[in-house]
């Protein structure tokens, strides 16, 4: 485990640049074009990013992220 101290504006700019990542991710997985097994790939680099995401944003930011597939998991 390790420790982080960053100021309020670093933070910010994490958070900034996880979304920005985030998004473009998300944008990527709609394109039919995109091979299934790159995809899965994708997904699990969104979860890692999103996994950060929870460290640094706050409850409200987080929830806007959450992948369709883990929306019906959680639902159930």
């Amino acid at each position: 485990m390790l420790g982080l101290l960053i100021q309020e504006k670093e933070r910010q700019e994490i958070q900034y640049l996880l979304k920005r990542e985030m998004d473009e991710i998300l944008f990527d997985l709609k394109d039919s074009r995109i091979d299934h097994i790159v995809k899965r790939a994708m997904e699990e680099r969104y979860k890692i990013l999103f996994n950060l995401f929870t460290r640094v944003a706050p409850h409200g930011e987080c929830v806007k992220y959450i992948l369709a597939s883990n929306k019906k998991k959680k639902e159930m």
